[in-house]
This record gives structure tokens, C-alpha cells and sequence, in this order.
């Protein structure tokens, strides 16, 4: 039987922390789905196609490509995605306590509605402090983001926030 497990997020850019969860879960499972959702509680940055192609370049400019399908949903539950593509497992990387009490009751619902479990992957100590937060305000104000996203969002970032 095969292991498909979702890392899903906003995205909004995707960071080197989230592509060392994405890279590391890639390895734990025979099928990694990284799914852009929408957060109705979040101001997005980039629309969701473009996330889509940024995560798609960074995963094949780290050469960690293959097994990984990256997709968007926005039809429902995270979970009915899962079924859809037959994952029993979401990984989500926690950096602080309160990313972990944040989840769990999303993990809990989720065991509850479908029987996906969750499965928490601390961040690398490198990474452990970047949010695409943190990355938006930084770039907004005309910093260097490059310590903290793929090189290939690092360029879109910085033609886009060029006059």
C-alpha cells in the first residue's frame, strides 16, 4: 500500500523553511502532495497560480522533484482533498508552541472527519524564526529576502517590488 501524505499551506511565498519540511516529508512518504490553500483569515500576497509555479520551481531547483505533486484546492475541506488522492496523513511544520496550539484542534477534527492523522515536523533551527509574514513585511519594506525563500521567489519578490 502506498504512503501519500499533503504539506499543506498558504504559501504566501513559500520559504526555505517550509521547502526543508516539504523536502524531509518527501522522504517519509512514497507520495508527497503539496497543496496551496486558501486562508480566508490571511491577506494574500501572490494569487494561488503563482504560489503553484514558484513551489514547482523551487522544488525542482532544490532537485528534490518526482514523487511530489503540487496542486491548489479551495473546494471544501482539506480532508475531501485527502480522500480525493487517498492520503491518510497531513504534515505540518510547527515552529513554537503556539504553532502546535494552533493545529491540534485542526488535527483532531481532521482524525474525526476522515481519519487523517497529523503528523508535526519540527522546523531546521536555521529556519526555525521565517514566516511568509515575516518575508512579506521585509520585502514590502525594500529588505533583502533572500536569506529566506528559494532564490526563484527571491527574484519574482524583487522584480515585483521594483518601480
Amino acid at each position: 500500500m502506498q504512503r501519500i501524505a499533503v504539506v499543506p499551506g498558504s504559501f504566501d511565498p513559500v520559504t526555505l523553511g517550509h521547502l526543508d519540511v516539504i523536502e524531509r516529508a518527501a522522504g517519509l512518504y512514497d507520495e508527497l502532495h503539496v497543496v496551496v490553500v486558501h486562508n480566508p483569515g490571511k491577506s494574500a500576497l501572490l494569487p494561488i497560480a503563482q504560489r503553484v509555479s514558484l513551489i514547482e520551481r523551487a522544488i525542482a531547483d532544490a532537485g528534490i522533484e518526482g514523487r511530489i505533486v503540487v496542486a491548489s484546492w479551495s473546494m471544501g475541506l482539506l480532508v475531501d482533498y485527502c480522500t480525493d488522492v487517498g492520503a491518510t496523513v497531513l504534515v505540518k511544520g510547527v515552529r513554537s508552541q503556539l504553532d502546535v496550539g494552533y493545529e491540534t484542534p485542526m488535527a483532531i477534527v481532521n482524525r474525526h472527519l476522515a481519519g487523517v492523522e497529523t503528523v508535526f515536523l519540527l522546523p531546521d533551527p536555521a529556519n526555525a524564526h521565517v514566516s511568509s509574514s515575516l518575508v512579506r513585511q521585509v520585502s514590502a519594506l525594500g529588505g533583502d529576502v533572500a536569506p529566506y525563500v528559494p532564490a526563484v521567489v527571491a527574484d519574482y519578490l524583487q522584480a515585483a517590488m521594483t518601480p
